[in-house]
């Protein structure tokens, strides 16, 4: 039988994630147990970019935000010379990645022949500082990109038939409107592209010497993609720039092999020239392979740059919000997805201006101040937000007649301001509550069976407590917070296993009924509400979500993008 027993004795299985803020690595052994981690941060460690949260925002462009593509690759030099000391390269027998996703890179023409050729002597970077075509790369977070985005809609029939066709509608920081601004405001850097990457496959690239494919899952965030035969689709490429495929390149399963090393990581680094390099795939896709989350009741939340709500299904029924995706792990299903760009940047500031820039008294503040808020609802958009299409903005309501209301009956008022401690529960509680209306629209599971909660903001006990509040549900959290580069880990032992055995074997047989014994399993971090009082606060909860989701439209149709 195949299973976690078929991997090598002593074989270790290296997980890369190259996010927005840093680049992290985290080591799985055979048993599927964490044996070493490491980190980059890109503002902190890399300062002479001088990115903020690892980004440009462009202040003659509005809405446009980028990184420099050349940090990445300074950042996954210095990633794996601080690995060195902790693991022997040579015993890795697979290594896979993730990527944030959308984000593209623009390799130069003749740039293939530098990739095949690198001098191990010399570092990546100065090899490769002259590659692209642009030294920006646009990111997840730019939303520069509306007008492109209306102009592939209306060549395809419209944004509900372009998210039938490609799992989403147009998106600003979906990489095809990217593409078509890159081709309409700077021709020549177009014509000037041999290879255009996502950061997952520009960073499988590297490690395999030659043009990575990029893969059918973070594929799928480019509105490029036919996502029901996972091949490009013909009709928008043709309405995002000329000759897009064969700058494009081949599409490939996220469970495939890329190839082998590149002889300069033998060489420069000791890696054993049998290791494999899997095909890399988007950070959230990553992510729900590192929750091992296959049971379709079951939601996870991630708390990161970017907050996200995703689950599984057996068939894609794309609408006009939020995403559909191809499981990374399971050939035959999907992933659904929502994405709010507002995320730890944005709680952040709040922290900053509310409470004296410490956690502690964040998190002070969110206890002591009752669930609810006293019918308190703020929305935050520090940069232009996704979902809602809203600018950036504060608004703040108190919703009146609260104690004896009904959804039909509440009304609310707008302020100016709340004070300290409800500004602090007014974030957290304002984006959960979308994120259940916007889940439960999306045709997402309510209530869920259980929620997974993942990322930096997820080692938060009070967040925690009003996640299992707002949604009625349990609360599950992993060991480590980075589900990306351990969902990466896993890939690489999985993509190991499948090209081991000729083809597509399910990821599960490597932990089923052995969870708790791996670096995997998810523990209990708040019960579902049980309780008289708990089951009121769920009550009244989803009249405010009501509300919220009522206001939301108004905003949106006042002064939304959409």
């Amino acid at each position: 039988m195949v299973g976690r027993s078929s991997l090598p004795d002593g074989a270790l299985f290296l997980g890369l994630d190259s996010s927005t803020q840093s680049v992290k690595a985290t080591v799985l052994n055979n048993e599927l147990i964490i044996v070493a981690s490491e980190t980059v941060n890109f503002d902190s460690e890399l300062p002479h970019y001088k990115t903020e949260g690892g980004v440009y925002r462009d202040p003659s462009d509005d809405g446009r935000i980028f990184s420099p593509t050349i940090m990445w690759v300074e950042a996954l030099e210095l990633l794996l010379e601080k690995l060195k000391p902790k693991i022997d390269f040579s015993k890795v027998v697979a290594v896979s990645g993730s990527g944030q996703q959308h984000g593209s890179v623009y390799w130069k023409k003749g740039s293939q022949a530098v990739l095949s050729s690198l001098d191990p002597s010399k570092s990546l970077m100065s090899q490769l500082k002259d590659a692209f075509s642009t030294m920006d790369s646009p990111i997840w977070m730019d939303s520069s990109t509306t007008k492109q985005c209306r102009e592939i809609e209306n060549a395809v029939g419209g944004a509900l038939e372009l998210s039938k066709l490609t799992g989403s509608r147009a998106y600003e920081r979906f990489t095809g409107p990217q593409i078509r601004k890159i081709y309409q405001a700077e021709p020549q850097i177009y014509e000037n592209t041999e290879r255009i990457s996502l950061v997952s496959s520009f960073m499988a690239s590297i490690l395999v010497g030659c043009y990575a494919s990029i893969d059918e899952t973070d594929g799928a965030g480019m509105n490029l993609m036919d996502i029901n035969k996972k091949t490009w689709s013909k009709t928008v490429l043709e309405a995002t720039a000329p000759v897009l495929e064969e700058k494009l390149g081949n599409l490939a399963p996220a469970y495939a092999t890329a190839g082998l090393i590149s002889p300069y990581f033998v060489e420069r680094h000791q890696f054993d020239k049998n290791c494999l390099v899997i095909q890399w795939s988007g950070d959230n896709p990553n992510s729900l392979a590192g929750l091992t989350l296959n049971t379709p009741g079951d939601l996870a939340i991630s708390l990161g740059t970017s907050d996200t709500v995703f689950g599984i299904t057996a068939e894609a029924k794309p609408s006009l919000e939020g995403h559909v995706f191809p499981n990374p792990v399971e050939p035959d299903g999907y992933m659904v997805m929502l994405c709010y760009k507002n995320g730890s940047l944005t709680r952040e500031d709040v922290r900053n201006q509310c409470a004296e820039k410490s956690w502690d008294v964040f998190n002070n503040y969110l206890e002591k101040t009752t669930p609810l808020n006293g019918g308190k609802l703020g929305f935050y958009y520090k940069d232009h937000e996704i979902l809602p299409p809203l600018p950036v903005g504060f608004h703040r309501y108190i919703v009146e007649n609260f104690n004896d209301a009904s959804a039909d009956n509440l009304t609310e008022r707008e302020v100016q301001e709340f004070d300290a401690p409800s500004e602090v529960r007014a974030i957290i509680e304002g984006q959960m509550l979308s994120m259940r209306g916007h889940a439960e629209r999306f045709g997402m599971p309510n209530p869920p069976k259980r929620i997974i909660a993942t990322g930096g903001a997820s080692s938060n006990d009070s967040i925690l407590k009003s996640i299992a509040q707002i949604f009625g549900c349990p609360v599950f959290t992993v060991e480590r917070p980075d589900s990306a580069s351990l969902g990466a880990a896993l890939r690489a032992a999985h993509g190991w296993l499948c090209n081991k055995e000729g083809g597509f074997v399910p990821i599960s047989c490597m932990y089923m009924g052995n969870l708790e014994n791996t670096s995997l399993g998810a523990k209990l971090a708040v019960p579902a509400p049980r309780d008289g009082e708990d089951r009121e606060f769920l009550k009244k909860y989803t009249l405010l979500m009501k509300k919220r989701m009522e206001i939301e439209g108004r905003l949106v149709e006042k002064i939304g993008r959409a």
